[in-house]
């Protein structure tokens, strides 16, 4: 099977073996480095690859580049670095020569220093990650605009404020936590009119007090959503919270989200056992910066009593990848349809969801991306 990528001088491909569902599949290969580090590439490839002996690759290099991304597609278990059981995952595999005092598991400039010891503590996101629940704020919001009748002077609308689903996606993928979000659109759009305010409040007490107002009321409609009973958790979730506390893991949840609405979420759809045995708990109320400052992910390796690097982050979107690369702590993305099509350069792997990935291909993953650095 070969799949050939980028275009011009930038095009390049790689060959692997395919047999039935136990074989390789690769399907990029891009920004490869200069021939001189190519040698030490294909090195590590074979020896990640040495497990499979139906694995065959070539490269050819691409000039000009400072790094590769490789990603899989359904491959099995296995040790290997590059490998998980997921549909398919990309990995940023450093290419500096290797230093056993000062490792690394990426190439960008927010690198992350990993130690060479296992995994201790793994960390959730919860809005995205443990569920999809983008589209559910997005009501919620709509909802609480439409009762207080909030109408901001730029708009065209003939009604209160609506934030449809194409605005929302980027929105919320550029500005965490409600608050925030409602005022960077206000400040952008100009203050609202509302049954709160009949004019648009003009100093910072009642703008807060305005935005206070609405995400209570947001909140509470959240809620009535998720205890609706219509949400389910993400594929794998559970499985892989329960495999770390069975394997003695350190588990962690970290939102940027209203705490009282994080705390219903997590009692609805990963259970009240669940939720008591996590040995630590964040939301947004807990911190003063939101993500993508690494404020609460460095509260939360301060409360586990762990140090950065010994944690594994799980998010869904830039915004929480880089409040976790920023915190010192390696970062795997499960994505959404909402951020598939982000920029995860800085991400150890990128999984479509959690439904095949088991906690050893997350330590073995961590452990290789360390060992190759």
């Amino acid at each position: 099977m070969v799949k050939t990528v980028g275009t011009g001088s930038e095009k390049g491909k790689i060959i692997g073996g395919n047999k039935k569902n136990t074989e390789y599949s690769v399907i990029n290969l891009i920004q490869y480095t200069p021939s001189i580090l190519g040698v030490q590439l294909k090195k590590r490839i074979r020896m990640a690859f040495s497990a499979s002996s139906s694995m065959a690759a070539q490269l050819h290099t691409l000039p000009n580049s400072h790094h590769h991304r490789l990603l899989l597609s359904s491959p099995p278990l296995s040790s290997a670095a590059f490998i998980s059981r997921s549909n398919g995952f990309r990995l940023s595999l450093p290419l500096r020569p290797s230093n056993p005092k000062n490792r690394t598991i990426s190439t960008s400039s927010s690198v992350v220093r990993a130690s060479a010891n296992s995994m201790v503590a793994l960390i959730f996101d919860c809005d995205g990650v443990i569920l999809e629940s983008e589209d559910l704020h997005r009501q919620a919001y709509n909802d609480a605009f439409a009762f207080f009748n909030v109408r901001c002077p730029s708009s065209s609308l003939d009604g209160p404020l609506d934030w449809d689903i194409e605005f929302y996606d980027v929105l919320q993928n550029q500005i965490g936590g409600g608050k925030p979000k409602m005022r960077w659109y206000f400040k952008e759009h100009g203050w609202p009119t509302s049954t709160i305010f009949e004019t648009p409040p003009e100093n910072d007490t009642d703008r807060s007090k305005l935005i206070d107002v609405i995400q209570d009321w947001k909140t509470e409609r959240y809620q009535e959503i998720i205890k609706s009973g219509s949400v389910q958790p993400r594929p794998g979730v559970l499985r892989l919270m329960d495999e770390a506390k069975a394997a003695g893991k350190k588990l962690a949840v970290c939102s940027a989200a209203t705490k009282s609405s994080v705390v219903l979420t997590l009692e609805s759809l990963i259970g009240l056992d669940r939720f008591h045995g996590l040995d630590c708990f964040l939301a947004g109320d807990d911190v003063k910066e939101k993500k993508p400052d690494p404020s609460i992910y460095l509260a939360a390796a301060k409360k586990l009593g762990v140090s950065a690097d010994d944690c594994l982050v799980v998010e869904d979107s830039v915004i929480g990848l880089k409040a976790a690369t920023k915190a010192g702590m390696p970062c795997v993305i499960t994505y959404t349809t909402s951020t598939s099509t982000q920029d995860f350069t800085d991400a150890i792997a990128t999984y479509p969801d959690l439904s095949s990935v088991r906690l050893s291909d997350l330590e073995a993953l961590l452990q290789n991306v360390v060992a190759a650095g």
